[in-house]
Order: C-alpha cells, then structure tokens, then sequence
C-alpha cells in the first residue's frame, strides 16, 4: 500500500507515517502543494492522507491534481476546523473518500487508511 501524506504539521505527519508503517505502507510525507505535486509526478500512491488547511498551497488543487493525474487513488481528508463540515467536501472532490478530525487516533486513521486503500 503507496500512501502519500500531504500535513504542515511535521509532528502529526510523522505520528501518522510511522503508524501506516507499522502496518506494512510504503509512505511519502510531504508538507504543501508543491512537493504533493512532484510527489504524485514520480509515484502512483494508492491513498493520500490530505489536510485540508495546508500552510502552502491548496489541499483542493492538490486533490485535483491527483483526480487528473492519478484517477484511482482516493483521498482521506482531515482537518481541524468545521470548513466542509456539512459533507460537501465529497461534491468538491470526487476522489474524496473520507473526511475526518486531525484528532482522529492515529490507529483510527490507519485502520481507515487499509480500508479504502484496499477497495481501489
């Protein structure tokens, strides 16, 4: 399983990386838009974990991005605000998958994250 972790908080990327590591994941953490992009250029990730509220760059054209360039994969995206908290997220992004709390358990997001990176 190829995930790709798109988060600005190092501290929180790396919890998740290290929790999808443990089992079995093969992931890319990078922190804005533009390594996402240079990311998904280079590699076809099954899954992308995506903050929504990136300090560089847009975590909707990153999604974007990856509907173009890489249509099978899903996007998981989390947040720590109420924007999209209505559900709309899955009409703006159609590779959007899930939509959860930062503060989800890291086991949580992972157990999510072999669930929907399996189904593709």
């Amino acid at each position: 399983m190829k995930v790709l972790i798109v988060e600005s908080n190092p501290d929180l990327g790396g919890v998740w990386q290290r929790h999808l590591e443990r089992q079995g994941g093969e992931v890319t953490l990078v922190a804005g838009q533009e390594a996402a992009i240079l990311a998904l250029y280079g590699t076809a990730f099954d899954i992308i974990v995506l903050d929504l509220v990136l300090e560089t760059g847009s975590a909707l054209a990153v999604a974007d991005f990856a509907r173009y360039r890489r249509p099978n994969t899903r996007v998981i995206f989390v947040t720590n605000t109420t924007f999209f908290s209505d559900g709309s997220i899955f009409a703006h992004s159609p590779n959007a998958c899930a939509y959860v709390q930062s503060s989800t358990p890291p086991e949580d997001l992972a157990a999510m994250v072999a669930h929907y990176a399996a189904g593709r």
